[in-house]
């Protein structure tokens, strides 16, 4: 098992191959690859970091953009779990979760670690330059990984990469050749999740490198020199480093899954398993279920000029007529008719989706029912998405270009050319009201899961939940959610909050142990759109597991601006922990006021400024890229009023936020996928009311950046 030998730390070929390596990625032949594909042969796999990689130490190929990628490896004693997401062609995250025994000697404590990377690509390979990244580990974390790089990687053929870089601080501790930047200051991590950017790429410096040979379509092989000493894990008797080189054989399963096994430091053995998801790479290869109805072409004007009459408007019934008609054409494609209103020439069709997460797929099929009920005479479809009773746009349409682009080629852009997307109108005089049901229910599985506790890094609970809803009037919805844990260990934390403000979050494990079966939530909304880009909320009840009372809302969003504003104010009571009715004694009024804006390519950020939960000031930001099919990937970050001594571990909140559609996973068209918000750590400082419905969230997707981003289905 010593088959690579021991390597000193003064072993001047240890140290030369790496160079020797750069030299190789640097000047060798022009580069071969292709665009990989998602995850199939060429595409860049991952080191036991979670990131692009070798083995142990990184590469510089950026992964697929849009890509998430979930790792877990372990050898000598650390496990590590890793969440990597392609921002940008250029830009990438990860957030790591790490296990590591007897942390510094024999006798130390279990260690569970927290730590986020970023990275940027500073060239692409071409001709013959590499790849070059360069990248901040554990940026924010408490240091035991903390590292920066720069790195190169280089195709000598369509199967062959060779990788070049040097590293600092955890990436420089083995084999270095000078501080060139300084000496790397002592810091006090203190809380932890604070960057501490005056330590970066200072320090001694190591090279590293290595090669990665693509032997068939499924398998590879890797070699590398590692520049770590693992100084902590070799006090505490981890393992034995005996050899700064790591061999590896990656087996690719199928294009989401990879696995590994590895020799590492000349005395352990590892493995690892790589998943990778793309947003652009469904599972089942697109989009399966029905095809939309056929459009309906009107006959000539010349040949058939009595069609175009419209004396049918004033013949009794006939738009009630039409009315049903329509809604059975609409059921069929799993939308519901809210209202119709016609005249000679224009119908406005208000619908409610809830099946496509596509806007434009359900406006383009709303479309297509139309062509086949309303007369030759109708020219104009005005078809309008109603939220919680809202009408949130207006799409109008003229029919004659939905007859005439059905089959032409780039038809979706064609059609988008002489479409209008702007604020609905008011209906017309001749109005029927729909059939939307006033009465709805569901029940559905539910998951509630806490992460990072040190005292058992993963707890779940499994069950049932119940919701219903009754409308009341358009825009007056009551609607609540019981739930019932069938299986799970939430409640056996015995954690005990030491939090030093009001206990709004820190006391999440009350609620689990006491609180089942729980009301989640019993809610009375009120939603209106008073004028013209203005839409308000009122919210009264149980408004989230922990807190109840009143929460109001107003939101300035025109439908073609990417610009957004709000504001929202809330009153509310702590909950008893049994979720039942009661409540407990403390009390806060909180709010904020928020921009939002809506960058190219599906990038959302979003500012909230005011009074949180535990009644501190500040501020949050956050930032999501979300996909046309639904995908949304993204973090935040809050800073209050709250030191980092008040706040306790972690400093100040954060956390990333994650949603993937079933309709993607499964191939069928639905809404289901929740978004979930991944906290290191719960705390009580920056935290905010959990209320449902706020009104950004339910109307831009049915605003005009949006519906363009995904226009493309509007025929499907």
């Amino acid at each position: 098992m010593g088959g690579f030998g021991v390597a000193q730390k003064n072993d001047r070929w240890g140290r030369l191959l790496p160079a020797l390596l750069s030299s190789a990625a640097l000047v060798g032949a022009p580069a071969v690859r292709a665009q990989a594909a998602v995850t199939g042969p060429g595409a860049p796999s991952l080191n036991f970091y979670g990131v692009s990689g070798l083995i142990d130490m990184p590469s510089a190929q950026p992964q697929p953009d849009g890509q998430f990628d979930l790792s877990v490896s372990h050898f000598g004693g650390t496990t590590r779990t890793t969440m990597t997401f392609q921002i940008s062609p250029r830009i990438s995250g990860s957030f790591r979760y790490s296990s590591i025994l007897h942390w510094g000697s024999p006798t130390g404590q279990h260690l569970y670690d927290r730590s986020l990377d970023l990275r940027f690509q500073l060239l692409r390979e071409h001709g013959y330059l590499p790849d070059l990244a360069i990248g901040v580990q554990d940026l924010a974390g408490t240091g035991v990984y903390s590292s920066e790089y720069l790195v190169a990687t280089k195709s000598l053929g369509p199967r062959l990469k060779v990788t070049a870089g040097l590293g600092w601080g955890r990436l420089g501790s083995y084999g270095a050749i000078g501080s060139p930047f300084g000496p790397r200051p002592a810091n006090n991590f203190g809380y932890g999740g604070t960057p501490h950017p005056g330590e970066w790429f200072r320090g001694p410096m190591a090279p590293f490198g290595g090669i990665e040979w693509q032997a068939t379509d499924r398998l590879d092989f890797k070699l590398e020199y590692s520049s770590d000493a693992y100084t902590q894990e070799v006090k505490a008797g981890l393992f034995q480093r005996r050899s700064p080189w790591n061999a590896g054989v990656e087996y690719r399963v199928n294009k989401q899954l990879r696995l590994g096994a590895y020799y590492l430091y000349g005395s352990k053995v590892g493995i690892s398993l790589q998943m990778a998801l793309n947003p652009n790479d469904r599972p089942t290869g697109g989009v399966l279920g029905p095809g939309p109805l056929p459009i309906a072409p009107r006959p000539a004007r010349a040949a058939d000029p009595a069609a175009y009459a419209t004396g049918w408007v004033v013949e009794p019934g006939k738009v009630d007529s039409l009315r049903d008609q329509t809604a059975k054409l609409l059921a069929a494609e799993g939308l519901e008719l809210q209202s119709l209103s016609v005249d000679g020439t224009t119908a406005q069709l208000r619908i409610v989706n809830k099946q496509y997460k596509s806007v434009p797929q359900a406006i383009g099929r709303a479309a297509r029912a139309l062509s086949r009920s309303m007369p030759a005479s109708v020219s104009t479809f005005q078809i309008v998405p109603m939220v919680a009773g809202v009408p949130a746009s207006m799409v109008t349409i003229r029919r004659a270009d939905l007859e005439r682009l059905d089959f032409a080629p780039d038809n979706a852009v064609a059609l988008r050319k002489r479409v209008t997307i702007g604020d609905p109108t008011a209906p017309f005089a001749l109005s029927a009201p729909g059939h939307i049901p006033r009465f709805t229910w569901g029940i559905g599985p539910y998951v509630r899961a806490s992460l990072f506790d040190p005292q058992d890094p993963v707890r779940a609970d499994f069950g049932l939940r119940l919701g219903a809803g009754y409308r009341l009037a358009p825009g007056l919805i009551l609607s609540g959610a019981v739930t019932k844990k069938i299986v799970g260990n939430l409640d056996q934390s015995t954690r005990v909050s030491n939090s030093k403000l009001p206990h709004v979050r820190s006391d999440a494990n009350l609620y689990d142990k006491y609180g089942d079966p729980a009301l989640e939530r019993l809610q009375l909304a009120w939603y209106r759109h008073p004028a013209e880009n203005i839409y308000t909320r009122v919210t009264v009840g149980y408004l989230e597991r922990m807190f109840g009372g009143i929460s109001a809302e107003v939101l300035w969003k025109p439908v073609a601006s990417r610009l957004a504003l709000g504001a929202e104010l809330n009153y509310v009571k702590q909950r008893a922990y049994s979720d039942g009715l009661g409540f407990r004694n403390y009390q806060v009024a909180t709010g904020h006021v928020s921009a939002y804006y809506q960058f190219n390519g599906g990038y959302f950020g979003e500012i909230d400024a005011g009074r949180y939960l535990a009644g501190d000031w500040g501020a949050t930001v956050t930032f999501d890229r979300v996909f046309a099919n639904g995908w949304r990937v993204g973090a935040f970050v809050t800073k209050t009023n709250v030191s980092a001594a008040q706040f306790g571990e972690g400093s100040f909140d954060k956390g990333l936020r994650i949603q993937i559609p079933l309709s993607w996973a499964l191939g069928y068209p639905t809404q289901a996928g929740k978004l979930s918000v991944i906290h290191p750590l719960s705390r009580d400082g920056g935290a905010r009311l959990d209320v449902q419905g706020r009104l950004y969230e339910m109307l831009r997707d049915n605003h005009r950046y949006a519906i363009d981003q995904d226009w493309g289905r509007v025929w499907r």
